[in-house]
């Protein structure tokens, strides 16, 4: 969702986009599958039915299914679920898994959203774009030729500069809002 009268993409943005565009449903199927694939998870919940006081019980094999099923509902659901959340948290946490691919699509889509380009890196070092390559490739050229030493400079000095980047988003912003005011 773009704004007219502001340029700053909020995190509701993004993740609006993202439900918009189905990644989000997407993620999620994923997470439910390498849950499913999960075998610790299987067996921790298997052994903590087995080991069930509704299971151990005398009586227990007098109950109908339906008696059985709600019992051990009611006493395994929130151990099991914690442990399921717990094995959700390490699958969105993990830095060169699914976590990863998370990181890296919020930030392709804040980008896009912010009319920046996409970091040339991914957080494992690999490019991300052939357009980040190409660009790389022509600041090499550039070095290697002695040309624009003058724009290496500056350019480092805008990297570690924040007040020159920020600057620099203000002057977009402020042309984004013209143009968005021309427009309309």
């Amino acid at each position: 969702m773009e704004s007219s009268s502001s340029s700053v993409v909020t995190p509701e943005d993004v993740l609006e986009s993202l439900m918009n565009d189905g990644t989000i449903d997407t993620m999620r199927l994923k997470i439910i599958n390498q849950l499913k694939a999960n075998e610790e998870l299987k067996s921790t919940t298997i052994k903590m039915v087995e080991q069930s006081k509704v299971l151990n019980t005398p009586g227990a094999e007098k109950q109908t299914k339906r008696e059985l099923f709600d019992a051990l509902r009611q006493e395994l659901e929130t151990p099991v679920l914690e442990k399921a959340s717990k094995s959700v948290w390490e699958l969105i946490l993990d830095n060169n898994g699914l976590g990863r691919e998370i990181n890296e699509t919020v930030e392709k889509v804040f980008c896009r959203l912010s009319g920046r380009e996409p970091p040339l890196f991914s957080s494992n070092g690999e490019f991300l774009s052939e357009k980040g390559k190409e660009k790389e490739k022509e600041k090499e050229k550039e070095v290697e030729e002695g040309k624009g030493k003058e724009k290496e400079i500056q350019s480092e000095k805008d990297n570690f500069d924040p007040t020159s980047k920020k600057r620099k988003l203000e002057e977009t912003t402020k042309v984004k809002d013209t143009t968005d005011d021309v427009a309309n």
